[in-house]
């Protein structure tokens, strides 16, 4: 609206004529909804508050922001409803001197937290502003929203932390790889030498001794190992392979671990498995982590039943425990880094499961009823459904 009209509108309403009074109103008229329409459009929030924090207009966008309803509270102090706003310093803006200046200053650039009607990042531009009512002392708030741009930088910020966290602990899992794989090299020297002691008895208690520290060796190595493909994935090197001798050595692994344990293992087969483009060692991972998550939902012993299924698109392995199972609301959270419900679970092993079934071009799910045990259940593509799905895509 141009500066002075009011001014000059009033200046001349008395020589105007009922037409022109009535075009000068249509006219202003029209320049109102023309603002209004502006005002209500912008995604910025506009209030205007007086200066004992009564509000006296409020667009969709402010509306949204803070949760008010302007056409409920228009005229009602808003204080109140809106307690985090710190309003008394807001409303200072009037008091006069250098001091108020700097204030004022200061809040131009201010930016609050709220956690209603959601919680908000509001950065807010604030001015003196004389409205219609020369009397009324208002404030003039532009709003921006602006937890979108915080929640990028909160994540470039984890990002750049979580690169820092894994630099430093790839380092270290290579200098503990080393001293590890010293200690296995002199134990393996150690055995020969203890060929040579005569006593029997003797030797076979040092024996004994000696694979129980290379028993303990291996199982740090494979941590670390572990350790280093959660931080450090790589990708799966296909061959076709048969998924069914690649459990049957993991299960060959942990056979001891069954007995102690009292785990009642069973494998149930198809006549035919087809062979699939995996990577061996890292289904094998896959299994070994799957088994043994298994193993330690049962302290008391239980059983464990592994099933293959053969589709048209996938061969499927389930994986059946009968231990304490899953609670409902860990489901969710459970191939989350770092998220475990074991004492001494790292919170890893699932992680990577899921992301060498991936990486696979396969699938992973999770069913549990506590106390009753859980199913995961992989499945990884056929070979001869993925040439099947190649030819198709070239015609």
């Amino acid at each position: 609206m141009p500066s002075g009209f009011f001014d000059r509108l009033y200046a001349r309403i008395d020589k105007l004529d009922p037409e022109s009074l009535q075009a000068q109103m249509l006219r202003l008229s029209q320049e109102r909804i023309f603002l209004e329409a502006i005002s209500q459009t912008i995604q910025e929030g506009v209030l205007v508050i007086d200066n004992e924090g009564r509000l006296l207009y409020a667009n969709h966008a402010a509306e949204k922001m803070t949760g008010l309803e302007y056409a409920r509270t228009k005229g009602r102090s808003v204080l109140r409803l809106l307690r985090d706003w710190d309003w008394e310093h807001l409303l200072e803006v009037h008091t006069e001197g250098v001091e108020a200046q700097a204030e004022w200053m200061r809040m131009v650039t201010r930016e609050i937290e709220i956690n209603y009607p959601a919680h908000r990042f509001i950065h807010f531009y604030a001015m003196p502003f004389n409205g219609p009512d020369a009397n009324v002392k208002s404030v003039l708030i532009i709003l921006r929203d602006v937890s979108n741009e915080r929640k990028q930088e909160a994540s470039v910020i984890e990002s750049e932390r979580i690169n820092a966290i894994k630099n430093l602990a790839a380092g270290l899992a290579h200098e503990i790889g080393n001293p590890l794989n010293a200690l296995n090299i002199h134990l393996q020297l150690l055995s020969r030498e203890l060929m040579e002691v005569k006593d029997e008895t003797v030797r076979k208690a040092l024996q004994e001794l000696t694979d129980v520290a290379r028993a303990e060796i291996a199982r740090l190595d494979a941590i670390n190992t572990q350790f280093l493909g959660a931080i450090r994935p790589s990708k799966p090197m296909l061959s076709p392979e048969q998924p069914t001798e690649v459990l049957e050595e993991t299960l060959k692994i942990l056979k001891p671990e069954f007995k102690n344990r009292a785990i009642q293992v069973s494998v149930d087969i198809p006549e035919s498995v087809p062979a699939v483009r995996l990577d061996r060692q890292q289904i094998k991972q896959v299994f070994f982590n799957l088994v043994k998550n298994a193993l330690e939902a049962m302290p008391d012993g239980g059983s464990l039943k592994i099933v293959f299924g053969v589709g048209d698109a996938f061969v499927e392995i389930s994986f059946m425990d009968s231990g304490v199972g899953i609670p409902q609301e860990e489901l969710s959270s459970i191939f989350e880094p770092y998220h475990t419900t074991k004492k001494k679970g790292s919170g890893l092993g699932l992680m990577i499961v899921q992301r060498i079934v991936e990486d696979h071009g396969g699938e992973i799910e999770v069913a549990s009823k506590l106390g009753q045990g859980a199913c995961f259940k992989i499945r990884l593509p056929r070979n001869e459904r993925r040439v099947r799905m190649l030819k198709e895509s070239q015609e």
